[in-house]
């Protein structure tokens, strides 16, 4: 995983200065998504190593699924295609992400909750994170009603377990501890 990254980095970080610079970081945000979205559906990875296929043929390919507007994602996709690195794409996209966050000051919060959550919990609850975070919060909400009641929530690499069976399970630890 770790190649992967190293791989994507430096595409993902000149895409970001260039979109930045242009003005046009939500444009190269909606290109990579599709790219990416190009890049893991089914049936591509057999095209990518398949020396049937020209450079030129993928690059168009890419571009035509995509529905990319942006020149420059076409020369992304020439450079990629050349270093054979389009499998690479969906990390492009997330260190893409990842930079595009951090510069508007931004977090994603995973949260599960054991029930669907409202307009106005919602709100309250993303209003404490950005307070606690200092940061705006974009939530991702799922439900996972084996959690029993409360909620499970992660921001990068810190995890706030509010749920009933976390706090059942830590209630057991402590209780086995004694």
């Amino acid at each position: 995983m770790a190649e992967v990254t190293t791989i994507a980095r430096p595409y993902a970080e000149a895409v970001f200065a260039l979109a930045e610079k242009a003005g046009s970081l939500a444009d190269w945000s909606e290109a990579l998504a599709r790219l990416a979205a190009v890049a893991e559906a089914p049936g591509v990875e057999p095209l990518l190593g398949n020396p049937k296929v020209t450079a030129a043929q993928l690059v168009d390919l890419f571009a035509s699924v995509a529905g990319t507007q942006l020149a420059e994602a076409k020369h992304l996709l020439q450079a990629m295609v050349e270093n054979k690195r389009l499998a690479v794409l969906p990390a492009v996209r997330d260190q893409f992400e990842a930079l595009k966050a951090e510069r508007e000051g931004a977090v994603d919060a995973q949260i599960v909750s054991a029930f669907p959550l409202e307009g106005a919990e919602l709100a309250a609850l993303v209003a404490d994170l950005e307070r606690r975070f200092k940061r705006k919060v974009r939530p991702q909400v799922s439900v996972d009603k084996e959690l029993i009641g409360g909620a499970r929530i992660a921001v990068g690499d810190q995890v706030i377990d509010g749920t009933v069976r976390g706090k059942l399970q830590a209630l057991a630890s402590g209780l086995m501890g004694s």
